[in-house]
């Protein structure tokens, strides 16, 4: 499956973002799709995913609350949106998938990868 993420951009401290991850295909049988960000310099960091079949989803600690993972009624879209927005945020956001329900927060385990897309937020 081919993934392209858009819809970062440069936002003030408070303000609110969506991105979305086209798939080139159906994902809601079969693959768990997940968010992570990276900020250079440092590795990875997981954000959140949701799960096949059920749309369970699961976030890391640093954006429970503020951001939501949801599927399109597509099927071959998610959106990950971020209230709320920190400087903290700021990092390249990219979308993963890979093929079954078993969820994991290590990036390794994703083998399909989007390209990232930028978010900024100013103080």
């Amino acid at each position: 499956v081919q993934l392209q993420a858009s819809g970062g951009g440069s936002v003030q401290a408070g303000d609110s973002l969506r991105l979305s991850c086209a798939a080139s295909e159906d994902t809601f049988k079969d693959y768990t799709m997940a968010w992570f960000r990276q900020i250079p310099g440092r590795e990875r960091e997981f954000v959140g995913y949701i799960i096949p079949r059920s749309d369970t989803t699961r976030y890391a600690d640093a954006v429970q609350g503020r951001f939501t993972i949801s599927r399109g009624d597509t099927k071959n879209t998610i959106f990950l949106q971020m209230n709320s927005l920190k400087p903290e945020d700021t990092a390249v956001y990219s979308c993963a998938a890979h093929y079954g329900a078993h969820p994991r927060r290590n990036p390794d385990f994703y083998v399909h990868w989007g390209q990232g897309t930028l978010v900024t937020v100013s103080s």
